[in-house]
């Protein structure tokens, strides 16, 4: 299926992000391996090589111009070029508001957000050298669609990468170059805090398997994910482009785009008062659902 396309993974020698270079390189791709963990990442490619597949590491925090660059480069040199940025690398800070400090939200929208922006950026100007187009499948998260209590930092990043996806796809369609967010859910450390998950993490990372009830909730393991990482990597997904495309467990699903929900008009403009009698009167069953989405997984 990705027969001769090259890929790059940020963050991908472990949880989903190993899944995601695992899956690609087993589906034909050669894989740029990248991590801040030198033997984990080397783990990773051994794992791919092992099976067959082609990969090498490169190590490093991403973020910085520098180290997008660099993940280009070493793809180009190596397999002699880039079809496919997978930006999945970032740090996180479980912290509400007040207890987040200004160097606790630096180092995640760093890594998250401008992680996503240089790599991405990278990405584009190597498609277009090549002219052949290419695939950005950026990486985004629940927290960033619905409220996630204590993710100030987390949920901003990972909103922001999903609107930028939005952008970008606009920008770069006469190209040829796909543009779509994966919002993945799966078993892994990062839930393992999250009340009712940590015996199913326990479980999943056992290999044991995971109940129906909560793979119909779409959590599974993060090899559950990845096809639908493979599919927008190859040429089979050239029509599908803007999209935040939720996958985890049994389930795969779109997220809208938002849009206006209601509106009204008031000739002349509106007062303050007027503005109140709106939102006590037609507007009052009409306001979003601010409330995370529940993760509380009964058993069938």
């Amino acid at each position: 299926m990705l027969d001769g396309r090259v890929a790059v993974v940020t963050g991908s020698a472990r949880g989903l992000g190993r899944s995601y270079a695992r899956a690609l390189a087993a589906a034909g791709a050669a894989v740029v391996v990248n991590d801040l963990d030198a033997d984990v990442a080397e783990d990773t490619v051994k794992t791919i090589t092992g099976s067959g597949g082609r990969a090498v590491a490169e190590v490093g925090a991403v973020g910085g111009s520098e180290m997008a660059d660099r993940l280009v480069r070493r793809a180009v040199e190596e397999f002699g070029r880039l079809d496919v940025m997978v930006t999945n690398a970032g740090a996180l800070r479980d912290k509400t508001l007040r207890n987040t400090t200004d160097e606790d939200f630096d180092l995640v929208v760093n890594s998250h957000l401008r992680g996503t922006f240089t790599c991405g950026r990278a990405a584009v100007r190597q498609f277009r050298e090549q002219g052949e187009g290419g695939r950005l499948i950026l990486v985004g998260s629940p927290a960033g669609q619905r409220a996630s209590f204590g993710q100030t930092a987390y949920s901003a990043s990972k909103g922001a990468i999903v609107a930028m996806m939005r952008t970008w796809a606009v920008e770069h369609a006469k190209m040829g170059v796909t543009v779509n967010a994966i919002v993945p859910t799966a078993l892994t450390r990062m839930v393992a805090t999250i009340p009712g998950l940590g015996e199913l993490v326990a479980k999943a990372e056992a290999g044991e398997p995971i109940p129906e009830a909560a793979r119909r909730k779409g959590l599974g393991s993060p090899d559950d994910v990845a096809p639908v990482i493979v599919y927008l990597a190859s040429k089979e997904s050239d029509g599908v482009t803007g999209q935040a495309i939720a996958a985890g467990g049994d389930r795969i699903a779109l997220w809208t785009h938002p849009d206006e929900v209601a509106e009204k008009f008031h000739a002349d403009g509106w007062t303050a008062k007027g503005v109140a009698d709106l939102f006590a009167g037609d507007y009052a069953g009409q306001l979003q659902d601010f409330k995370p989405a529940p993760l509380v997984i009964e058993e069938a």
